[in-house]
């Protein structure tokens, strides 16, 4: 995510920041990790230009400094869940679990070592997974270090509190500091539309040629077009940005 910071817009993200870290006082979960995208090594920011994880929010282990380590989304555990979970869910005596059974944290029960939570101190957590329409995956992890806490009753109280604040917060944060998105009014034709179709399952220009009886110098206006109007650029990003913003199924 490239950081153009509109400070002033900060200052309420700031605000949301606080509200997140009293909901954790008051829940027994004081322990909090954000991130606005989990792919993105830049750490959340205040008005100030610090990150809010050394000014707002604390974590279990003071000499974890997650924000810090590049590497640490592709080793982190909750942070594999959030690729595949995109609702509220806990952490509770080495389960995971929700308002619902979600078959992707039954797969991941399957195969979980509790070991891993417990490894950084985490006796329980609830976390907020926010998945962006342009393809982050932002999250909010309220944890605490004390096995016996009954983080599920809590859970049950608090999950749709505390994920419509995480809506707000990282949603609030993204405009604070995203570059651009694309326009709202995006319009594709008809032929855009069958081209990134026949891309997104694999076809190439000369295959979705032949198949709509155009010639390839066609297709690649088409495809040009479509990366135009998104505002990216390359046949992947054109492909996933338009199946993640449902102008095309996913393939």
């Amino acid at each position: 995510m490239t950081q153009i910071p509109d400070t002033s817009a900060l200052k309420g993200v700031l605000g949301l920041a606080r509200d997140i870290e009293r909901a954790g006082r008051d829940m027994g979960l004081p322990y909090i990790a954000v991130s606005a995208d989990i792919s993105d090594p830049a750490p959340m920011i205040g008005p100030d230009g610090k990150p809010l994880a050394e000014t707002v929010f604390r974590w279990l282990n003071p000499d974890v400094e997650y924000w810090k380590d590049r590497s640490f989304a592709l080793r982190a555990s909750l942070i594999q869940v959030f690729r595949v979970c995109a609702e509220p869910f806990y952490f509770h005596q080495g389960r995971l679990g929700s308002w619902r059974d979600v078959r992707a944290l039954d797969e991941v029960n399957a195969h979980l070592d509790p070991q891993d939570y417990a490894g950084h101190g985490i006796g329980g957590a609830i976390a907020a997974p926010i998945h962006s329409p342009l393809g982050a995956i932002g999250a909010i992890v309220w944890a605490t270090g004390d096995a016996a806490l009954d983080v599920p009753a809590i859970f049950t109280a608090r999950a749709a509190e505390l994920h419509l604040l995480s809506l707000k917060f990282i949603s609030a944060y993204r405009d604070a500091v995203q570059a651009h998105a694309p326009s709202e009014s995006v319009e594709f034709t008809r032929r855009e539309i069958q081209c990134l179709k026949w891309a997104a399952a694999g076809k190439t220009d000369a295959e979705i040629a032949t198949i709509m009886s155009v010639s390839v110098p066609t297709i690649r206006f088409h495809m040009t077009n479509a990366s135009r109007k998104l505002g990216v650029s390359g046949r992947s990003q054109t492909i996933r940005l338009a199946t993640n913003l449902g102008y095309i199924g996913p393939a």
